[in-house]
């Protein structure tokens, strides 16, 4: 099992930093153990497919999401309306949750 050591995690809101898709709010798609995430609607590119029958899917060419590198992606803080650095807080029952580090309240999914 591979175990996710980032505090960006799937289905979080962030937004871009860095890069040619700088700005561009989007959902996390994915994350992947090579430090990459998939945001949806950022760094679009273009791949040329082929027909597949088997799975009536035609072919030609595609717009989907590539990869961008963890660092340059920040989570979006709702109140704030910027980008938010993610910290930690034990709670008194033991549980540990994420927290925007600028208002200090815990980041719901």
């Amino acid at each position: 099992m591979i175990r996710n050591k980032y505090r960006i995690k799937k289905s979080d809101e962030v937004i871009v930093i860095a890069g040619r898709s700088k700005g561009v709010r989007g959902k996390v798609l994915r994350v992947c153990p090579d430090e990459r995430v998939y945001v949806e609607g950022a760094n679009m590119v273009t791949k040329h497919v082929k027909p597949n029958p088997n799975v009536n899917e035609p072919g030609g060419r595609k717009q989907m999401e590539a990869a961008i590198h963890i660092s340059n992606v920040a989570i979006f803080n709702p109140k704030t309306k910027k980008a938010d650095r993610v910290g930690y807080k034990h709670l008194a029952d033991g549980k540990k949750v994420r927290i925007f580090r600028s208002t200090e309240e815990e980041i719901e999914i």
